[in-house]
């Protein structure tokens, strides 16, 4: 099946936290990570036909739920998800939250790997913990773990969990077998448990493989916490469906705790069908949506080098989410994106909500978007940024 997305959407209007946010009628939007391309077929579908019934009342989840997310991890990874292991909840940010909650007292120490997703940071504060950054390198090989830094912060007994983003947001790496397998030695030997957030796990470029990190040992099972949602991958993150697992039966009980202190508990009954079709249905369109996002990629990656040569793109593997080094131009994160939005009319995210210190010097622009957008948003961040190239 031949599946269109260069089909433009006009979502304006809609109440798009994308779209309707910036006060600027004309903006280009490739900051919020959600898609610009309908959902899969399937998804409509399975929405118009739960739609038609016209009741809408409190859901429960059905063992279907649990087996279509099984089977998507079976037939991709070969990684079998007990059902016993799975609590439901709205979404992967209030699961951190709740593991965050059930598995550290305030003071404890939480490790994040900067630059990382913003919202990992007051996660942790909003429950009482502190932030230990374990900042990833940079160098001529791409971006990589400091597993010596690690070693040093993982040794203080205040530290009782790091969070993984795997693949990694916003750097874009998807990391390997031996890298998680390290990570995991180093927290195991000092008793710190990893909280691994998959959300962009279905969005890999060619080339790369993503490895769930539970899936990787027994070891990697035992001393882990996994958070995924279909969201990323199918562009239904509005719809507010998540899953957290563990083999652990005294961990799931203290997040289940937690998940209901936080009144986080029930999925909405669209949700369900939307990822239970997604994950039973949606594999051919996923892996064409992941081609297409390869294709804007490699546009905007020559766009930079032929036009702006001093911006330094960084290797996407996994996400729709470039990160790119704007360090060269000689003017700070903030104010470039500041310059972007009201005089180019492009809103990206500045690097420095990934870590202040980290993510100065670059930003992070959304390429999930028709090849159209794409092309006039790289015309206008060339405007505001030739200035300086």
């Amino acid at each position: 099946m031949n599946f269109d997305f260069d089909k433009s959407v006009n979502r304006r209007g809609t109440n798009c936290y994308k779209w309707d946010e910036p006060h600027i009628d004309d903006i280009i939007p490739m900051w919020v990570a959600d898609m610009d391309f309908p959902v899969a077929p399937v998804i409509q579908d399975a929405i118009n036909r739960r739609v038609a019934h016209g009741v809408f009342g409190y859901t429960i989840v059905p063992d279907r739920y649990h087996q279509a997310i099984d089977g998507w991890f079976v037939r991709h990874h070969n990684f079998h998800i007990e059902k016993e292991w799975m609590l439901y909840t709205t979404g992967v940010v209030p699961a951190l939250s709740a593991v965050i909650k059930a598995m550290t007292q305030p003071g404890d120490k939480v490790i994040l790997q900067t630059p990382v997703y913003n919202c990992f940071f007051s996660s942790v504060k909003n429950n009482g913990c502190e932030v230990v950054e374990n900042p990833l390198i940079h160098d001529n090989d791409g971006w990589r773990m400091d597993y010596d830094d690690l070693e040093k912060k993982v040794s203080d007994d205040a530290v009782k969990l790091l969070i993984l983003c795997n693949p990694h947001n916003p750097v874009g790496r998807v990391w390997t077998a031996e890298e998680m397998l390290r990570l995991n030695d180093i927290c195991m030997r000092h008793g710190v448990t990893v909280v691994a957030d998959e959300i962009h796990c279905g969005i890999i470029m060619e080339g790369y493989k993503y490895i769930p990190f539970a899936s990787l040992s027994q070891e990697t099972l035992n001393n882990s916490i996994t958070c995924n949602s279909a969201s990323k991958s199918f562009n239904i993150a509005g719809l507010q469906c998540a899953y957290i697992f563990s083999n652990n039966e005294s961990t799931r009980k203290a997040i289940d705790r937690a998940i209901n202190i936080n009144e986080i508990c029930d999925l909405n009954p669209i949700g369900i069908e939307a990822q239970t079709a997604a994950y039973n249905k949606g594999d051919e369109w996923l892996q064409e949506l992941n081609k297409y996002i390869g294709k804007n990629y490699a546009t905007l990656k020559k766009f930079f080098e032929e036009n702006m040569p001093k911006v330094k793109i960084s290797s996407l593997e996994g996400t729709y989410l470039v990160w790119a080094d704007v360090s060269a131009l000689g003017v700070g994160s903030d104010e470039l994106t500041r310059q972007l939005e009201e005089e180019g009319h492009v809103k990206v995210s500045s690097g420095t909500i990934y870590g202040k210190t980290t993510g100065e010097g670059y930003i992070r622009i959304n390429i999930a978007c028709p090849q159209t957008q794409l092309q006039e948003a790289l015309n206008r961040m060339q405007k505001v940024m030739g200035r300086y190239c």
